[in-house]
């Protein structure tokens, strides 16, 4: 039967969803690409959402669509085996009582399936000479600010700190030069004895238990 007026004909069809996807998929990949230079060049704080756009080609306003914020945009640009923001986020909603234990329990939990990673994101990190490595730029952008967000009271921005510094330490330590018996304890025993130096940090004064 011969072709109509309008009717295409028979043959490969030209698939638009496909085509539109991979695009959204090379914008994404060249926003990570650019955001990953320019925060090693910039530091996140510098680092802004409009250059990093403009660098890529695209509107500022896809940074949102496909990452939520600069966070977000940090977070993608190290390739995680796991999202701090969705973890402290989850963490800290419960509020500030029994944080400690929340906190190091939910690391632990994420971490230990992904040793390797870990440990050879925190060694890069120390052996890096740039001003501020990736990893201590999470620990800045989303680890404090978001411990920030819950604690109270007398110098909370240097509790905030020394809370991340202890989750970083414990890193070390169980992953990157593994001590024993902490880098084999269990996950339970860990927690049972470093959420509360943790917690101390968290509400000071009160007693932890």
């Amino acid at each position: 039967m011969p072709d109509g007026p309008g009717r295409p004909a028979d043959g490969p069809r030209r698939r638009g969803r496909p085509r539109t996807e991979e695009r959204a998929g090379d914008t994404r990949e060249r926003l990570i690409a650019v955001a990953r230079r320019r925060f090693a060049a910039d530091g996140f704080d510098r680092a802004t959402l409009r250059g990093i756009a403009a660098e890529a080609g695209v509107d500022a306003g896809l940074i949102r669509h496909y990452f939520g914020d600069k966070t977000g945009l940090l977070v993608a640009s190290m390739q995680l085996p796991v999202d701090p923001v969705e973890i402290l986020r989850s963490v800290i909603a419960a509020g500030p009582d029994g944080l400690g234990q929340r906190l190091v329990a939910a690391f632990l939990t994420a971490w230990d399936p992904h040793r390797e990673v870990i440990a050879g994101l925190v060694r890069t990190t120390f052996g890096n000479t740039s001003a501020l490595p990736p990893a201590l730029q999470v620990v800045r952008g989303v680890v404090v600010v978001s411990l920030r967000e819950v604690l109270s009271g007398k110098d909370a921005g240097l509790r905030a700190q020394l809370i991340a510094g202890q989750l970083l330490g414990l890193a070390m330590l169980r992953y990157v030069r593994p001590l024993e018996p902490l880098a084999s304890a269990s996950r339970t025993r860990v927690i049972e004895w470093y959420a509360p130096a943790v917690q101390r940090l968290v509400t000071p004064g009160q007693e932890v238990l």
